[in-house]
Formats: C-alpha cells, sequence, structure tokens
C-alpha cells in the first residue's frame, strides 16, 4: 500500500510548487528565489528524515551551482559551457513543459464520458429478449430417440467364447475307463473328481457322466443305484456276482 498526502513525486515537481508560490508565468520567475526555497525545503527536510532520496539532494547541489553562476558576473570564454542565463532558461522551459503535462493529463482523465456526462443523439434503448423453449413430442418420439442412440452405442462385432463341453463319447469311454470290474458300489463322483476343475465344467462333466452311465446301464455294463432323493449316485460293474455261503440252495 503507497500512501500519498500531498506528496511530491520528484526534485521537479517540488521545484514547480514553489515555482507556482511566486504567482507570475513561468518564463518570469526568479531562478536565485526559487533555488533558495529549494535549498531551505531540503534543510528542512534533512532535519526531520536524515534518509532524503538522493535526486533531492542532486538538485540541490546543482540549484546551488546554478546561483552560484548567476550571481558572479559573467567571464567570456572559448569553452561550449552553457551560461548561467542558458541554465536558467532550460529549467525554466521543463518547469513548464512539467505543468503543461500535468494539465493536460488531469484534462483527460476529467473530461466528459460517453454515457456517463454526455449521450448520443438516437441511441436506441436496449431491447431485453427473453427465450423460453418449448418441447412438443410423444412417447413414440421418446421412444425412437432412445432407440437411435443405443443403436449408435451398441457393439457391432460380438465375439462369444467357445465353451469346453464334454461329450457323450468322451464320458462314456472315461467312465468304461475307470470303473473297470467294480464289485462293491461306489460314488460316480469319486471318478469325476479330478475332470471337476472349474465351475464351467461341473455342469457338463455330471451331464454327460450321467447319461453315460444310464445308457451303459442300459446295455447292461454297469448297474446304478440312489438310496433316497437328491442321494449320491452309486455304481458297480453288473454281471454275476458271487453268492454268499448259506443263501443259495443245495
Amino acid at each position: 500500500m503507497i500512501i500519498d498526502v500531498e506528496g511530491f513525486e520528484g526534485p521537479l515537481d517540488l521545484l514547480l510548487t514553489l515555482a507556482r508560490s511566486q504567482k507570475v508565468d513561468l518564463a518570469k520567475i526568479s531562478i536565485l528565489a526559487l533555488a533558495e526555497q529549494y535549498l531551505v525545503f531540503v534543510e528542512e527536510a534533512r532535519k526531520l528524515r536524515l534518509e532524503l532520496a538522493a535526486d533531492y539532494l542532486v538538485m540541490a547541489a546543482w540549484l546551488a551551482y546554478l546561483k552560484s553562476r548567476l550571481l558572479i558576473p559573467e567571464v567570456k570564454s572559448d569553452d561550449d559551457e552553457p551560461t548561467g542565463e542558458e541554465l536558467a532558461a532550460l529549467l525554466a522551459f521543463r518547469l513548464k513543459r512539467l505543468e503543461a503535462m500535468r494539465d493536460s493529463a488531469a484534462r483527460l482523465v476529467n473530461r466528459p464520458r460517453l454515457g456517463r456526462d454526455v449521450f448520443a443523439r438516437g441511441a436506441p434503448e436496449p431491447v431485453a429478449v427473453q427465450r423460453t423453449s418449448t418441447y412438443d413430442a410423444t412417447l413414440y418420439d421418446l421412444l425412437s430417440a432412445y432407440a437411435s442412440q443405443r443403436q449408435r452405442q451398441m457393439v457391432s462385432v460380438v465375439h462369444v467364447r467357445r465353451r469346453t463341453v464334454w461329450s457323450l463319447a468322451d464320458a462314456r469311454e472315461i467312465l468304461t475307463r475307470l470303473v473297470g470290474r467294480l464289485a462293491d458300489w461306489t460314488p460316480i463322483e469319486s471318478f469325476l473328481l479330478p475332470y471337476l476343475a472349474g465351475p464351467e465344467m461341473k455342469a457338463t462333466v455330471r451331464a454327460s457322466a450321467f447319461s453315460a452311465a444310464l445308457e451303459m446301464v442300459r446295455e447292461g455294463r454297469l448297474e446304478l443305484r440312489q438310496s433316497e432323493a437328491y442321494g449320491p449316485l452309486y455304481i458297480r460293474t453288473a454281471g454275476p456276482r458271487a453268492v454268499p455261503e448259506g443263501e443259495g440252495g443245495s
């Protein structure tokens, strides 16, 4: 935050303020009086603020030099150095230019603004346009639009993974090889455990094995038994059985 309470923006701004205090034209101001006023101001400021800006002190030294050049009689020399009167005129010109710049800036900022202080003739008043959307559609239109959007997002190519299925011939061959000659009832699940690898294989292995077992029972090669509903299935090899002693006739 920068707070400026009637401050000066530089030594030239201070000189312009001091020159205006003489209440004469800038071209007719007294450079000697101006130098005296500036040196008094700098001296008073240094008493209150030792860290006075260097450009103020440089301007004070230059004004002291200008004052000495104006007081000392002019001596003709071959040097191209400007005289005291020329330096004073240059300073007055710089002050006039600064004042003109500040007046132009003030007029530019405070000029009347279009639409606030002055108004153009024949300017039309703004017209507020309010738009309201009305949708008119039937249920058939909504369903048709939904169907068209779904068709755009549907997958055009569908790949169905091939399912592994036990054929009836495979099940029959495996049962024939595994069962062999079984004299005792044995659960059919015990023969199928090596083939029940995953959930996809369980259904096809059991269905094909059960169908193959029924086929072999019909052919008289196997016997099938189930002691209760939804109970385990037992199988054994069909054929003549040894009759225990005491049960047969003489």
